[in-house]
Formats: structure tokens, C-alpha cells, sequence
């Protein structure tokens, strides 16, 4: 039986696995033997949680991160290619959507080996539906530059963009760096344009609120450490 790549949805969170996991993604957990994940620690402790039965000493892990070489892709791909099934994990949410996962299915795919998405949480798509924004009409991008000017300026780019196109605008930040990416926002943007910031989604912590960036100013939050999804529009 031909090889299949399994992309792995996990919990965005501590969130129990039951609440955002749907039953057959845990079923494909327990038919594979091969995985490949960003952290060995976190993706072990993931599978136990997710019901994962068989003993790690007769399991094997990939490390595949923002560190990895070509060769290292180069071998897990032969070792799917080889006919063994594998399956994705990302640190949370959803694998090859902005993370190194990306890099393997596109190989997959050259190789001829079927890739399969299923089904489990993507803040990003969550954040667009509790945002109220245009959901026709989206662009997520990732990450902002770290260092102004160079983000500040994305910022404005961005809301240029929202404001001509009515295009909503997406994009995140690592947890820790939250608070200054947040007074950037409120910096660069015009006062009637529309911030939506959404943190901890489907924890039990989750805030999830749209309003004008005049309103934002009256009351910031404290978002240090706290996985967020931003996002722009017009009003």
C-alpha cells in the first residue's frame, strides 16, 4: 500500500483534546509509526494526550524546524517514498500552514506521495471567523518584520492595503513580542481603521474583540505571552 503524509492537527493549547479534536484524526494517530515533529518533548507528551497507545522505543521521530537542512528533508522524504506512512505534528494548530512542515508536503507532492489534511483547529481561520471582518477577501502574512522601522512601515503597507481593498488583513507575532507589535498597531493606524486582536483562542482565557483603533487606545491589553492573531479592515 502506497505511503501517505497525514497532517496532524493539535490543541492551541491546554485545552482538553476532546473539546477541538474531532475523533478520526486520533484514529489516524494510532495506525502510524512515523512522525514528524518540531519538538520531540511536546510532540510525545501531544500523543499521550491525543490516546496515542504504541511504546515511543518502537516509534520514530523527524525533527523538522526552522533549523533543518536540505538533507534532512531529503531523508524523510525517502523514507516516506520508502512506503511507510507518516503523520505532521505542529507545535499547535494546524502543520504547514506558516511552519516548516510546508517545506515537506511540497515535496510530497513532487514525489507523487498522497498528502492528507484533517481536520483540527487553525487560529488563524478562527481568529477571521469570531473577527467579524471580510471573510471573501483575506491575506494572512505570517509574521512582521521584528525591528522599526522596517515594521512600522509594514504595518501602514498593510493598512493601505485594508483601507483601499476592503481586504482583511492577517498576521501574528511570537507570544512574548505581542505588546510591542500591538503599540506599533495603534502607532501607525489611522483612528477609525478596524484592529481586531484575537488571543487564546478556544482556551479557556480566549478574548476575541473588533473595535476601532481610537477604542483600542482606551483600554490596551496585556498581551505578553499570549498567543495571538491580528487582524485589520476598514470600518
Amino acid at each position: 500500500m502506497p505511503a501517505e503524509l497525514y497532517l496532524i492537527p493539535v490543541t492551541l493549547g491546554d485545552s482538553p483534546v476532546s473539546h477541538v479534536i474531532p475523533g478520526f484524526p486520533l484514529e489516524i494517530i494510532n495506525k502510524l509509526e512515523h512522525f514528524v515533529v518540531e519538538d520531540l518533548r511536546s510532540a510525545r507528551r501531544y500523543l499521550r494526550k491525543a490516546g496515542y497507545k504504541a511504546l515511543f522505543d518502537d516509534t520514530e521521530f523527524y525533527l523538522l524546524n526552522e533549523h533543518s537542512k536540505d538533507e534532512e528533508l531529503g531523508e524523510i522524504i525517502e523514507v516516506l517514498a520508502g512506503g511507510n506512512s507518516m503523520g505532521i505534528l505542529s507545535e499547535a494548530g494546524v502543520p504547514a500552514v506558516a511552519d516548516p512542515g510546508a517545506e515537506l508536503v511540497a515535496l510530497a507532492h513532487k514525489r507523487g506521495i498522497r498528502v492528507i489534511p484533517l481536520v483540527g483547529p487553525s487560529s488563524i481561520l478562527m481568529a477571521l471567523m469570531g473577527s467579524g471582518m471580510n471573510g471573501q477577501s483575506f491575506c494572512f502574512h505570517g509574521y512582521l518584520p521584528v525591528k522599526n522601522p522596517q515594521r512600522q512601515n509594514r504595518i501602514r503597507q498593510i493598512e493601505r492595503v485594508a483601507l483601499e481593498s476592503s481586504q482583511t488583513q492577517i498576521f501574528m507575532e511570537t507570544p512574548y513580542r505581542n505588546n510591542s507589535l500591538l503599540e506599533d498597531i495603534l502607532g501607525c493606524c489611522r483612528e477609525d481603521t478596524l484592529l481586531c486582536v484575537a488571543a487564546d483562542i478556544s482556551l479557556k482565557t480566549e478574548f476575541i474583540k473588533t473595535k476601532a483603533v481610537r477604542e483600542w487606545k482606551k483600554d490596551i491589553p496585556n498581551l505578553h505571552k499570549r498567543p495571538a492573531v491580528f487582524l485589520l479592515n476598514r470600518m
